[in-house]
């Protein structure tokens, strides 16, 4: 029901845009193509005026026929085409208002009812000759009054018919209502098919969202096109790959923690029933006494990597900054894992420079850091794999670098170390140490970066240098 109601919405919406257009062009833009064809008509009607008026200009007193000035006025209706009448004017001292009466017209056929009220404007014009102003009437004519000797002589009518006009509107306002009525139509069916498809694909995804928040498994959906659905269809895919990693992930830690526990505490109980032996010899039970504690070490390890991950989550993991010395720390961790390397038949080698290594972190997490990368060496290489500890600054950068000489991490495992749960060898770790790493160094205001290839891996720890430090 609501992808029908998405669909109904966004087909009523395009619906509602083209009728909106339509109604802007139908009811401003055509009466504003009225106005514009009327001024139009009556500025060429008004220059003609003012190019024909001063024929008449040049016989005003002079004694001419009827015929005579017929001649004139009916030249000058073929020249401008337009309609011409000649009115002449009748001044009486008792009136306030002139009188006109038609002296000629252009069209003696058809009966002729002047405009007297424009005529009657046009001499309140300005009283010079030639004539330089004309009035304007609303329905289509130009008056200009001709002046002879200071006085009113004559008044003469430019007129045309506008209708053709005003049908050329009509005419295209009605083409208009039709093409309206089919835009309208086919906006509403075409915006009716648009919806459905992409209600569809809406639909597809909410069914396949509901699907993954089941817990089942979903194929990866169709990318059709490169919108904004398509996007988020892309988008939703790489989701689900992400879940499935993780989901895939959280079950092998589950397996990995349940074995990681297990061993420990059934060697742990089984250690604890040989010690109840009184006839152990002292070396038996210190041998047993070191065993067990590796295994309450292995315990607390795991035990801690969960209590950070967990405040990593919640944020209550507290981070400060301070100038520390890289080369220092490194040299503190690395001797306090000096049973390690030696178990492990490593040889550690520091590459420390003279100059301090200064850089702004919190001294116990760069600390921490340290130990995941130099216990990764060790967990993820063969016994006697050279491992390397540098200390440097670059680009005003303070890095610290753990470099082994071990088979390296597969191109395809490389994007994927820093994620939690993930391991390479799940018999040897639980697949947090480098994603607490990682997420401490961004709290940090830094970052760790990874190169590999077969023989050589290193990982960089970079912070924000102390501002008195020297760059390398």
């Amino acid at each position: 029901m609501r992808a029908r109601s998405l669909r109904n919405r966004l087909a009523l919406l395009f619906f509602a845009v083209t009728a909106l257009a339509l109604a802007v062009v139908i009811f401003v833009f055509l009466p504003q193509l009225d106005t514009k064809i009327q001024d139009q008509k009556l500025g060429d009607l008004r220059a003609a005026a003012v190019r024909e008026t001063p024929r008449l200009q040049s016989v005003i007193g002079q004694p001419v026929t009827g015929r005579k000035v017929d001649e004139i006025v009916r030249g000058m209706s073929d020249d401008s085409g337009a309609r011409v009448t000649l009115l002449g004017i009748q001044q009486s001292s008792r009136e306030t208002r002139p009188r006109f009466y038609v002296i000629s017209d252009s069209n003696q056929s058809a009966p002729v009812t002047p405009d007297y009220a424009l005529a009657a404007r046009a001499l309140s014009g300005p009283r010079k000759a030639p004539p330089v102003s004309t009035i304007v009437a609303h329905r289509g004519e130009v008056a200009v009054p001709i002046w002879s000797a200071g006085s009113p002589g004559w008044v003469v009518e430019f007129g045309r018919d506008f209708g053709d006009a005003a049908q050329a509107v009509h005419l295209v306002r009605d083409r208009l209502l039709v093409a309206s009525g089919v835009a309208l139509v086919v906006a509403l069916l075409g915006g009716w098919l648009v919806a459905s498809r992409s209600a569809r694909r809406v639909t597809r995804l909410e069914r396949a969202a509901r699907r993954v928040a089941a817990g089942e498994t979903v194929e990866p959906l169709p990318v059709e096109t490169d919108d904004e659905l398509g996007r988020l269809t892309r988008a939703f895919n790489e989701m689900q790959e992400q879940l499935a990693r993780v989901d895939g992930a959280r079950r092998e830690f589950i397996a990995n923690a349940s074995h990681e526990l297990r061993t420990p505490i059934f060697s742990l109980g089984g250690f604890v029933e040989l010690l109840q032996d009184e006839q152990l010899d002292e070396a038996t039970r210190a041998e047993f006494l070191q065993t067990m504690r590796e295994q309450v070490d292995r315990l607390q390890k795991l035990a801690v990597d969960l209590l950070d991950l967990s405040r990593l989550d919640a944020g209550s993991l507290d981070v400060r900054r301070e100038s520390i010395d890289l080369g220092e720390l490194a040299g503190a961790v690395s001797a306090e894992f000096q049973p390690a390397l030696t178990n492990h038949r490593t040889k550690l080698r520091l590459r420390i420079p003279a100059d301090p290594v200064e850089a702004l972190a919190d001294r116990e997490r760069v600390i921490q850091i340290m130990r995941i990368l130099l216990d990764n060496a060790l967990r993820h290489t063969p016994e006697g794999t050279p491992v390397t500890v540098i200390a440097a600054r670059q680009n005003g950068l303070a890095e610290i670098t753990v470099r082994d000489k071990g088979p390296g991490v597969a191109p395809v495992a490389q994007g994927q170390v820093f994620e939690r749960f993930f391991t390479i060898d799940t018999a040897r770790g639980s697949g947090l140490g480098l994603a607490i790493a990682k997420e401490l160094a961004e709290r940090m205001g830094g970052r760790i970066a990874l190169k590999s290839r077969p023989g050589v891996t290193a990982f960089t720890l970079r912070l924000p240098a102390a501002s008195n430090g020297h760059d390398a």
